[in-house]
């Protein structure tokens, strides 16, 4: 609407002319200050086109349903196939699907909980159902008081640049294998040796922070012996061993002082700037423990699955974000007393998990969540009260639902015979 039009209806609302010239005046103001908004927005929008080409801006509120979006950009138009139309109103889960990382969004949340800017990337869908990986980058907005009133977020489509980077690796890799990579244990190393990026999984294996492995080397990460013997022959393996697809074992050392042992996969990755020894590996340490567990046991998996004196179990978590039995086999009666009824859902798994160790566990689900296969001891409390030490092992089944399978078995005491 253009000022002439504003002044006709002034005009005919104002009850005199001194009236009408004051109220022209008020929206003249008016009119500037949404032009020079626009200009504003725009520049902005310029400023950070080659980084992010979708802005998305969000109420405050984080209770349920989520955050309403208030405005988006014509890049989000672009990058999404929606129009400004049919997400105004609407939270971000409109983008939200089976991929879309669960980890991320929780952290994701407390960082807005907390007031705080938030940087990550998660698989997202296209109005027409198609994936992208989008990279957020998300900033709170402040009122002239430092009151938060809105968040803002700037997004981009990196997924062209995850698919060349993989395959590098291997030109057969699809999307999804990429996605799957994110849940192995992988350390990237430099021809001088340092660790240029390490995942969450290795992270944890070894016991340190990313930023500190980022100032290590790789044998910095071994034993004195190990890792000297390894600094010794490391340029001679570049050059020759590095060159190919090849195994190794290593000892890794962790922050505690306690080795690890590992086996490697190691494959040659080439990236923009350089050429880095992608290392993928697998915890034999961990491995050895879960076999002399059931060994002890006297039990292998298949068997843990089908002996009557424990019992197997499908597991998620539920809109709360805490683990919940989907199904539990009817031999949880043999070990704790209770029936299946009562150990479904959320409930039933708080009943039958120690208090103690309730946190411990949801943390161990939380990784197998993650993709990995993983073995733990806590206690549960049977339908007469009495704590019972398990062994509980659980996988993966399921990347797009979260569904996880395990199975609980009784640690045998000292004063049991065999």
């Amino acid at each position: 609407m253009d000022i002439l039009e504003v002044m006709r209806i002034i005009r005919s609302h104002a009850k005199n002319e001194a009236a009408a010239e004051e109220l022209k005046d008020l929206f003249e103001n008016i009119i500037d200050e949404r032009d020079s908004a626009r200009k504003e927005l725009k520049l902005l929008e310029a400023a950070i086109r080659n980084d992010y080409e979708s802005i998305l801006i969000t109420e405050l509120d984080m209770d349920k349903p989520g955050p309403k979006i208030v405005y988006v950009n014509e890049g989000f138009e672009r990058m999404t196939g929606y129009k400004k139309e049919e997400v105004i109103g609407e939270t971000p889960r409109i983008l939200q699907g089976p991929k879309t990382d669960r980890a991320t969004l929780n952290r994701l949340r407390e960082s807005l909980i907390e007031g705080k800017a938030f940087f990550g990337q998660t698989v997202n869908y296209r109005k027409d159902g198609s994936e992208f990986i989008n990279q957020w980058d998300i900033h709170p907005l402040v009122d002239e008081n430092g009151k938060i009133t809105h968040w803002v977020s700037y997004q981009h489509d990196i997924t062209e640049r995850k698919r060349v980077e993989q395959s590098l690796v291997d030109s057969k890799v699809e999307m999804d294998d990429f996605y799957e990579t994110s849940k192995r244990t992988i350390v990237d190393v430099a021809e001088d040796g340092s660790i240029r990026f390490a995942n969450k999984s290795m992270q944890e294996l070894i016991g340190y922070e990313k930023e500190e492995l980022q100032k290590m080397k790789f044998w910095d990460i071994m034993p004195e012996k190990h890792g000297n013997i390894l600094k010794d022959r490391f340029s001679e393996l570049w050059k020759v061993d590095f060159k190919t697809h090849a195994d190794y074992r290593f000892i890794f050392q962790h922050k505690s002082g306690l080795p690890v042992q590992v086996e490697a996969s190691i494959q040659p990755l080439v990236l923009k700037t350089e050429k880095v020894m992608r290392t993928e590996v697998s915890n034999i340490s961990l491995r050895k423990k879960v076999l002399k567990t059931l060994y002890q046991r006297n039990q292998d998996f298949n068997r843990i699955f089908n002996t009557k004196s424990d019992f197997k179990y499908g597991l998620s978590f539920n809109d709360q974000d805490q683990p919940e039995f989907r199904w539990i086999s009817a031999d949880v009666k043999n070990m704790t007393g209770y029936s299946v009824e009562e150990c479904e859902g959320h409930e039933g798994w708080k009943r039958l998990v120690h208090p103690d160790d309730q946190e411990k566990a949801t943390s161990h689900l939380k990784k197998v969540s993650e993709g990995r296969s993983m073995c733990m001891e806590y206690r549960i409390v049977d339908k007469e009260g009495n704590v019972v030490p398990v062994m509980d092992y659980a996988k993966m089944v399921d990347v797009q639902t979260f569904d996880i399978k395990g199975a609980v078995a009784l640690v045998k005491q000292p004063q049991e015979e065999d």
